[in-house]
């Protein structure tokens, strides 16, 4: 068999290995290179056209017409250029185009996918879950705070409170309230006000520290017609030995 394939090679020639297939990004590179030397080229025509105007002006005669034939064939080249980089140009669009459109492909099926992996994954989490037994769990909390409300209600009553104490009655007790509290401040407020503070109190006129002791006066004694006091219980006075 291999004797048979080899003769057959010779005679028909051996399959050429074409080697990888060519991809977007490489015809799209190419391309773009290609712009690139089409816009060099268009440069340096500009500058070459330049120098020709510049020249014609300076010139006149005869030699003014071979300058302007040698313009006219650089323009001719310049338009044959830009052409060829507007064909490029819309190779270049067409390219991207497709690649954009591959792009949105692939990734649109990611997302399918993903979209199809996370449908099964909550179809198999919601087969864990009771919807019957979520509502009656639901249910049971609300009876459970209800029934919370209800005591803290019951807590919060004031025992030996009457009823019948009206509000009108309330407010103007709290207006007289408030109205003694005004007075008292006002009355802290002179008593303040009239005390000497002790800085300007002269230093000779300091009060003493020392607590006041009230002394009772003594008792009022008879006295004769020159003012002098009498004894009460006269006693007999003995002569000193």
């Amino acid at each position: 068999k291999k004797l048979a394939h080899s003769k057959m090679n010779r005679v028909f020639g051996k399959k050429k290995d074409l080697g990888p297939k060519p991809t977007l990004s490489d015809a799209s590179g190419k391309v773009d290179l290609r712009m690139k030397n089409l816009d060099e080229k268009i440069k340096s025509l500009d500058q070459e056209l330049l120098r020709y105007k510049q020249a014609m002006s300076k010139t006149k005669g005869p030699a003014a017409n071979g300058i302007k034939r040698r313009a006219m064939e650089t323009l001719k080249r310049k338009k044959m250029y830009e052409s060829q980089r507007d064909q490029l140009a819309g190779q270049q669009f067409n390219i991207d185009q497709t690649s954009f459109t591959i792009e949105s492909i692939q990734d649109t099926q990611t997302t399918v996918a993903a979209m199809k992996d996370a449908s099964k994954q909550m179809k198999k989490e919601f087969k864990k879950m009771n919807i019957d037994k979520i509502e009656d769990t639901m249910d049971d909390l609300a009876d459970y705070m209800e029934d919370m409300q209800e005591i803290n209600d019951v807590m919060g009553r004031n025992y030996g409170v009457g009823d019948d104490i009206d509000e009108a009655d309330l407010d103007a007790e709290l207006a007289c309230l408030d109205d003694e509290i005004a007075e008292l401040d006002y009355l802290e407020e002179t008593e303040g006000k009239a005390q000497t503070p002790s800085y300007l109190v002269p230093t000779g006129a300091k009060k003493d520290s020392t607590p006041h002791v009230s002394i009772p006066s003594a008792p009022q004694q008879p006295v004769d017609e020159y003012g002098l006091p009498t004894a009460t219980n006269p006693q007999k006075i003995q002569n000193p030995v």
